[in-house]
């Protein structure tokens, strides 16, 4: 079981998710920040619209995907 938090994964907070996958792992953090964007809670807003003007260069989503699944694999 490996843990990381909100943050390490380009969230706004210190919540833990554990997970055995990364892949698991991505949909712990999705499923926070969906709730965190149903919440209005502003920090998580701004780190969402950070995520989105990544994704507007190319390959961008890819490299950070990349790194974030290196990190996950090093824990």
């Amino acid at each position: 079981m490996k843990t990381m938090t909100c943050n390490q994964l380009g969230g706004a907070c210190e919540l833990e998710f554990h997970a055995e996958t990364f892949e698991e792992m991505v949909e712990k953090s999705k499923n926070h920040g969906m709730e965190m964007f149903q919440k209005g809670d502003k920090p998580h807003l701004q780190a969402m619209n950070e995520m989105r003007e990544m994704m507007q260069r190319p390959g961008a989503v890819t490299e950070w995907f990349e790194l974030k699944k290196e990190q996950f694999e090093a824990l």
